[in-house]
């Protein structure tokens, strides 16, 4: 299937429901959702199909990762490199997500470290990435 997925209410209802529980059987959300597995296994399929779903994943506790060091890096990007920057920081597995954004700032990555000697060595890689111009990073203290 290719094209943009348009979403309706039940598919809106399926990705609640598996955002919650990813691996609920499609038994269960058919009971839930008041219609047929058939009808949910369907919509499924064509929701991965299309991308609009990519994929299953597993939620953890708050305190999983507590010992974890966890930031938000705002970056800035000079000129009109931002695909490769955006190619080279895929490539450092401390960076969790990378977001584009507007503003002062051209992307925003997540960080998630074991350390602080880890941390600093991922602050010092992304400014060494040819292109990244600018920086500011703030550590994640507390989920309120």
């Amino acid at each position: 299937m290719s094209g943009k997925h348009v979403f309706d209410d039940l598919d809106r209802e399926l990705i609640a429901l598996l955002r919650q529980d990813g691996r609920a059987p499609v038994s269960k959300l058919a009971e839930i959702m008041d219609v047929s597995r058939g009808t949910v296994q369907t919509r499924l399929d064509r929701l991965l199909a299309s991308g609009a779903v990519l994929g299953f994943t597993v939620r953890v506790r708050d305190d999983y990762d507590a010992s974890r060091i966890r930031a938000v890096m705002m970056i800035e990007v000079q000129g009109r490199n931002t695909s490769h920057v955006i190619r080279k920081l895929r490539g450092l597995p401390e960076l969790q997500v990378l977001h584009t954004t507007s503003g002062k700032w051209d992307l925003i990555a997540e960080i998630m470290v074991e350390d602080l000697a880890q941390f600093d060595r991922v602050l010092r890689d992304v400014r060494l990435v040819d292109g990244v111009l600018n920086s500011e990073t703030s550590i994640l203290l507390s989920s309120i």
